[in-house]
Formats: structure tokens, sequence, C-alpha cells
């Protein structure tokens, strides 16, 4: 009886030092206090003393790449995009089984804009995100091809939830994306790199008009639904080669989840049906990117497919209207910022108050990957960046800071780190899946990443 009770005392005394040192209090320590917030804005100050605009001539050049899977190869072959098999991203609750066929393909899409020596290239994706396993290694691609740095390119993705997956480690990121595979990794890296050479090598005098307008019957707010506010904008950018091909970019915050789980084909959900019907309207290229679509998720009509084509080939029309009212520019003035940001550590909560230690976030979680912020002055747009799912409440703030200056603002994600959700902070404390779950570093990173985004939208609109 006394081995079986020192036998027990040391299991449970085992267990206390486990749970002391697996969990932590929540860290509370506002981030203008912090060693990562001081080392970040002396990075942004440099950046500002550098950072003038282009004003002059518009030069514009588009690319594509195919990034549709070919499935049940007889081995993983990335020269070819063949795999023996490949799962989907996007839900935990395909248990990362593979994919078992294309509904639509998948693409990758790229705009080159130049004015003067400034040339920015905006990659759009039909993928979940920009992951950032791809990115780092698109980035050593493309500086070694043609000598551009990440600083000239702007990632972003779709966001559709029936994409090819495989390429994220760590317990969680296998869970939404299957099993890692790092030839995936290898394919995705260089069809893009291709597509941002197309583009590069595509360049032509043009003309570039931007616009906007409010589509409010389909898009709601998914964290706290009435009680919260709605961005409705869809932005649309037009660019043309003078007597040649028209392209039209488009950015929105409607989640594209109106695939669920149940669909093992890949699909690029509304966005792919919103670009396939433009390019069958008169733009040789349409291109699409997730806007803040944190806390924001679509309103359709319809049953599984029926779905993503209402709202894709609405949203579609919707545009084709409204370009006839843009003025499209053959002279404007293009400046942007590229900071990398430093971040604090892991704080993946258990309850309200607590957290995990830090090494098991890491364990947990996929790779963050080098983290950027990015703003960019297009004439009348102030176009920013994030490494994450940016909320859609957070930028109505950022645009009205902006008509006040006489500019439209959007914030897109996914920019090719990953680093979870960004809402407003007056909603970190609710017990849901953005603000628990998905809300990674902290009550200070939410505030600390708002705060630097519109600080460099600020600082990129005053750049001349």
């Amino acid at each position: 009886m006394k081995k079986f009770f020192k036998i027990t005392g040391a299991v449970v005394l085992i267990i206390i030092l486990f749970l002391l040192w697996a969990i932590r209090r929540v860290d509370y320590t506002p981030y203008f206090e912090t060693g990562y917030y001081r080392s970040t804005m002396e990075r942004l100050d440099s950046l500002s003393l550098n950072s003038t605009g282009k004003k002059g001539r518009v030069y514009v050049g588009f690319g594509k790449r195919s990034i549709t899977p070919k499935l049940h190869g007889q081995e993983d072959d990335p020269s070819v995009g063949e795999f023996r098999e490949i799962p989907l991203s996007g839900y935990g609750g395909r248990k990362g089984a593979p994919a078992t066929g294309i509904h639509d393909s998948l693409f990758v899409k790229t705009f080159a804009l130049k004015v003067r020596d400034k040339l920015m290239i905006f990659v759009g994706s039909d993928l979940l995100i920009m992951p950032p396993d791809v990115s780092k290694r698109t980035d050593g691609l493309i500086k070694n091809k043609i000598g551009l740095t990440r600083s000239n390119i702007f990632y972003s993705a779709t966001h559709t939830h029936s994409s090819v997956g495989a390429w994220s480690e760590g317990t969680v990121g296998e869970l939404f994306g299957g099993a890692y595979n790092p030839t995936v990794v290898e394919w995705l890296s260089t069809k893009i790199s291709e597509a941002i050479e197309a583009a590069v090598d595509d360049l032509k005098p043009g003309r570039l008009g931007i616009g906007n307008f409010r589509a409010r019957a389909f898009v709601r707010n998914r964290l706290v639904g009435e009680d919260g506010e709605v961005n409705d904008d869809f932005l649309v950018v037009l660019a043309e080669q003078n007597g040649g091909k028209k392209a039209v970019l488009g950015s929105f915050d409607a989640h594209a989840t109106t695939i669920g789980a149940w669909n093992m084909e890949t699909s690029a959900d509304f966005p792919g049906y919103w670009q396939r019907k433009l390019e069958k309207s008169g733009f040789d290229l349409s291109i699409y990117f997730a806007g803040s679509v944190g806390s924001h998720s679509y309103q359709s009509k319809g049953e599984k497919f029926e779905k993503s084509r209402y709202i894709g080939e609405a949203l579609a029309d919707s545009v084709v209207k409204y370009a006839q009212r843009i003025y499209l520019k053959d002279t404007i003035e293009l400046s942007s910022m590229t900071l990398k940001i430093d971040y604090p550590e892991f704080q993946i909560r258990i309850s309200d108050g607590l957290r995990l230690n830090p090494v098991l976030g890491k364990k947990l979680f996929p790779n963050v990957g080098d983290v950027y912020l990015q703003s960019a002055k297009m004439d009348s747009l102030i176009w920013a960046t994030s490494p994450c799912d940016f909320s859609g409440e957070t930028t109505l703030m950022y645009k009205n800071a902006m008509h006040k200056k006489g500019y439209r603002a959007m914030v897109t994600s996914f920019n090719g780190g990953y680093t979870g959700y960004i809402i407003p902070c007056k909603y970190y404390h609710l017990n849901e899946y953005e603000s628990r779950l998905m809300n990674w570093f902290g009550p200070a990173y939410n505030p600390y990443v708002n705060y630097l985004i519109g600080d460099m939208m600020d600082r990129v609109s005053e750049a001349n």
C-alpha cells in the first residue's frame, strides 16, 4: 500500500510540475512598452526617411500560371505539378483526406505596375493563404532570377477553402491543410515566380483607374452579427495596356467559404466564378484579393456550388457595370513601404487568463514565417497588406481616416507570413474561434499591428 501511495504521489507531482511548466498567465504588457515595438519602430523610421513617391507614366504587365494539381500520379513530380495524392486546405473536418478530383481550376495571377524606376508586383492566388514556406522560396527565386526583393511584391490569396494543401507543418497546420509535403511548396513557389516574371516581361505603357461600390447584400459580420459593423466596399482597380490587354483587380471582405468541408474537389469558390465571368466579359485577366476577411462572412443563395456561382457572378456583373464609370489615367503617383516586424511570443490561450508555454505553441501551430506589413499609394488608393485574417471592422477606421485625406483605402490579407486573426481589441475576451483559438500572440498584438498599419498608411499617403 505504501508503494502505491508513493507511486501515486510521484505521478501527481510530475503532473503538477508539468502543468506549472506548460501553463502561463496571459501577458498584458502594453505593446509600446516592449522591445519588439521599439525595434520595429526604429526600422519603420528608417524606411520613412527613404520613402518617396514617384510620379510619371504608367506601365502595366500581366502574368498567369495554373496551380491546378494533376492528381493520382505514379509519384510526386513538382516539375509538372503531378502528385500521388494531395489534400485540400481549409477545414479540419476533412482530416487531411486527399482531393478526389478537379471541380474548377486554380491559378496564380500577377499584375506588374511601374512608374519611372518604381516597380510593384501584385500577386493573387487561388489558395487558402499565401503559405510562409512558399513566399520565402518565391522571394529567393525572384531575387536570383530578376533581382527583385520582397519590397517589390504584394502577396495575397483568394482564401478559398478548397485549394491545394500540404504546405504547412505543425499539428494545427496539418489539421487544416493535410500532411506536409515539401514538393508541393517547391511546385507552388516555382509557378508563382514564373507568373511574376511573366508580368515583368509583359510591361508596356498603359493606363490605371480606381473605384469602389457597395455590395452589402453579399457580406455580413460573422463574429458578433448585427452588433458589429460591416465593411461592404468592393474595391476595383482597372489596368490596360495601350491598344492591348485589359485587366481588373478586385478585393472584397467576404470569407470564401460558400463551399463546405463536404467538398473534396479543388475549387476557387466564389472568387473563381467572379474571375471566370469577368474573363468572359471583355477582360483578358481578372485577379481577386481577399480583403479584410476577419469577422466577415458571405451572404448568398442556393445550395453547394450554386452559392459560389450566385455571389461570384453577381459581383462580376456589378464590376462590369461600374467599370464604365472609372476614369483611366496614363500618369499617376506610386509609392510604397515594406516593413519587417518583430512580434511577441506565442500566447495560445486555454482560458481567458491562461496560456500555453510558448514552446508548446511553436510545436502545435504552423510556422509563422517572416512577418511583413506593407502599404502603397497608387494614385487615389492607399493599399495595405497584412499577414493574417485582418478584420473588416478595423479597416473601416482606416477608410475613414484616408477619406479625410482624399484617398480610398483597403487592407488585404495573407501577404506571405501568417499570424492568425487580427481583430478589434474590444473582441479579445470573446470565447469565439477568431478571438480565442486563432488569436495567437496575446492582447498586445492586435493593437500593435493595427497601430503600425494605420501609421504606415499615413506615411505612404504623405510621401512625395
